[in-house]
């Protein structure tokens, strides 16, 4: 073992001690798919909107080009060398010590700032339904559930994700489904269609120009932000070399489906 390697690594990275591969091709797809549609899509799709109007639809487009690239290549690694260290140890591996250390913490920093803000939505979100609870109590409250969550057994955590991240699912297919039916046939708009006209009535399709669109990809690569947890299971997955391909290739288009429709739909159905 070279000098300097990440701790935890030995001369057969794929076999971690300590590790449990629990993890099915069903639990690593809806792992990613609910870790990228989340508060990006619910929350963060309102201030995208706002920065480019209705060019975001192009934004998610290319943003999501853009991450297919990057999951392919992950995923290639991935399933050459199934590790949970993922790109931090990729890094260090084929690039050297300081890239995997800058690499690592940098993903680190990331996620704990990204926890933070959807904490914070957390609390924005019970204050909707319960205005009396205040935002820091729930966002403790589900901060404690989160992490003994991720404390238990792989497998339970694994069935813990796929779940939830149904619940999201079947939320966001309603969603796109009941508001196709309101632009197309006036479902609840006394049987007048709203058709797809606040796309381009409101100052045009570009109503912010490039500058704005520019600003929303900044938002739109945020909200992407949950898919490379392919990478990051390939350690805990039970067949990595049939698992990880299959996920990464059904995923990033079905992430891609929901945003794009979703805010396909919220576009039509209000100005933005």
């Amino acid at each position: 073992m070279p000098s300097g390697a990440p701790s935890g690594l030995d001369d057969d990275p794929t076999t971690q001690p300590g590790l449990r591969r629990g993890l099915k091709n069903r639990h690593i797809q809806l792992i990613a798919l609910g870790g990228a549609i989340g508060t990006g899509l619910f929350y963060g799709s309102g201030q995208s909107i706002g920065q480019a109007g209705p060019a975001i639809l192009l934004c998610y487009l290319v943003g999501g080009a853009a991450i297919f690239m990057v999951m392919r290549a992950l995923g290639e690694m991935s399933v050459d060398t199934p590790v949970t260290g993922a790109f931090s140890y990729y890094a260090w591996r084929n690039w050297g010590e300081r890239a995997g250390f800058v690499s690592g913490w940098n993903y680190w920093f990331n996620f704990v700032a990204v926890s933070m803000a959807e904490l914070t939505v957390v609390g924005k979100y019970v204050q909707f339904w319960a205005p009396g609870v205040p935002a820091w109590v729930s966002a403790a409250a589900f901060l404690v559930v989160v992490t003994l969550v991720n404390l238990v057994s792989v497998k339970a955590f694994g069935e813990f994700e796929f779940w939830f991240a149904i619940i999201k699912v079947v939320a966001i297919i309603a969603m796109i489904v009941l508001g196709a039916l309101i632009i197309t046939t006036g479902l609840g708009n006394g049987g007048h269609p709203i058709g797809v006209e606040n796309l381009w009535v409101n100052d045009g399709f570009f109503p912010k120009g490039l500058w704005g669109v520019l600003l929303g990809l900044v938002i739109v690569m945020f909200s992407f932000g949950g898919v490379e947890l392919i990478g990051i299971t390939a350690g805990e997955a039970e067949n990595p070399r049939t698992t990880i391909p299959r996920a990464i290739n059904q995923v990033v288009w079905r992430i891609l489906v929901f945003y794009v429709g979703a805010v396909f739909v919220m576009l039509c159905l209000f100005p933005w």
